[in-house]
């Protein structure tokens, strides 16, 4: 669905294959940077996290065709 400026398009993360939805989270996790408090998670941790948050509909895939970038954001309720 776009945005009402037509900008973003979210993605159902079950419309993505298997190793390219693994590849959107990486890179997503790999640029923010989050602090996940006192012990250091592995990728495959961060990964697991954020692929559970989408699974419960607490974060989506957003695809913004100007600038051809994709995003994880939380779904605000």
């Amino acid at each position: 669905m776009a945005g009402p400026d037509g900008s973003s398009v979210t993605v159902p993360h079950t419309a993505l294959a298997p190793d390219i939805l693994r590849a959107v989270i990486e890179s997503f996790v790999l640029r923010e940077g989050t602090d996940y408090g006192e012990r250091e998670l592995t990728l495959d941790d961060k990964v697991a996290r954020v692929m559970a948050l989408l699974e419960r509909g607490e974060a989506k895939i957003l695809f913004d065709p100007q600038s051809a970038t994709v995003d994880i954001v939380a779904v605000v309720r």
